[in-house]
Formats: structure tokens, sequence, C-alpha cells
């Protein structure tokens, strides 16, 4: 694909004020919101799944959160984990931008893999994963106990900058990405996509296994 297409494609559902407000804030703190192809692709996935319920892991100052939230139902609820309260502050600005009710966002801080146990299992429309690539991994693993059966967990920076693609890179979050897309790719009972918007959007699909007979 040329930069020229790439970009047009990446560029093709507009951001508005609200959205640039939130990219703003998130520039403001160092935190790398995810591009504009990711974001249109998250919140076609919410609004294709109806989603009710949706876990974040990487708050940051809300732009991934604002694309999800305007996919999903008008009752849905947005549980947002990171480890920065500062973060999650600029989001909430965001989401009252939005005119989110604040009853629709719950936001948690603290560390991922301490909070993601304590959440319910099988309960989940979507999983959304921007945190520390080195614990993808762990993520991943996560996120099928906390899918519902169609239920979708979706990674940002699958590419990561171009690296994971060339085997000569080995630093840890590279080599920790590269092996989470073959890990999706290789599991039974998930249909996995790998999308090149962005930074990499990586897809899956849980799939429904009836139970077996008493």
């Amino acid at each position: 694909m040329s930069p020229s297409s790439w970009s047009y494609a990446e560029t093709y559902v507009p951001e508005d004020d609200v959205l640039t407000g939130a990219r703003a804030r998130a520039q403001e703190v160092g935190a790398v919101a995810v591009g504009s192809g990711a974001g249109a692709a998250l919140r076609f996935v919410a609004s294709v799944l109806d989603a009710r319920a949706v876990v974040e892991i990487g708050t940051g100052a809300g732009v991934s959160g604002l694309y999800l939230l305007r996919g999903m139902r008008s009752d849905g609820v947005l549980t947002t984990v990171d480890v920065e309260a500062e973060h999650q502050r600029l989001a909430r600005e965001s989401f009252k931008d939005e005119g989110v009710a604040p009853q629709r966002v719950r936001t948690i801080a603290g560390r991922a893999l301490d909070v993601l146990p304590r959440l319910t299992d099988g309960h989940y429309d979507i999983v959304f994963a921007d945190g520390d690539k080195r614990e993808y991994g762990a993520y991943l693993s996560e996120a099928l106990r906390l899918l519902r059966p169609g239920g979708v967990v979706a990674f940002d920076n699958a590419l990561w900058h171009d690296r994971v693609a060339d085997p000569s890179q080995r630093d840890d979050e590279t080599v920790a990405i590269r092996s989470l897309v073959q890990e999706v790719a290789a599991t039974d009972g998930l249909v996995p996509l790998l999308l090149p918007v962005g930074d990499g959007l990586l897809l899956a699909k849980k799939e429904w296994v009836p139970e077996a007979d008493a």
C-alpha cells in the first residue's frame, strides 16, 4: 500500500473537536493515543456487536474510550483501567466534553493484571488492550476469560512501528507482540484478523463452543 493510500484510509473517518481535544490532552502528558484508523475500527466493532460492556486496558486521555463509547449501545458501560490516575482525570474531561453520562464509564486506577482478575467472567463484549506491550500475552489470557462467546479482543500497536514483521528485531516489546500475534493465530476457538490501521490492530473473535453433553 502506498503512503498516500494508507493516509487516505487512515483519515477516511474524520475526527471532530471532541476527539481533537482528547488528543491534545494525551500529548500534554505523553500518552500515545490510538490512531484514527484504529479508533474507527474499534467504533465499528462495538457497533456491530451492539456492545453493552467493554473493558479497556490503557485509558490514556480518552481517545480510544470515545471511539468505543460511540459504537456501544446508549446504555453501555465502559470499564477502563490505567496505572496513571492523571491520565484518567483527563479522560473524564474528554468524556464530559462528549456528554457521556458519568454512570457509563467506570475508571479503575491500577495495574491491569491486578484489576482484570476481579472482573466478571464471560460478561464483556469487547476487551481492548493498549497497555504494557510486554504483558500482552497475559492480557489475552484474561480477555478469553472475560469475553462472552462471540465477543472480541483487540490489541493496539500490533505491528509496533514495523518491527514485528522484521525477525531481526528482538527487543522485549517487539518479541512480546510478535508472540501474541502468533498465539492468537494458533489458538483454537479464535477467529483472528490483523489490520494495518494505525500502528496495527489485532482482533480476534471468541467463538461459541457448545457445552459437552452431561
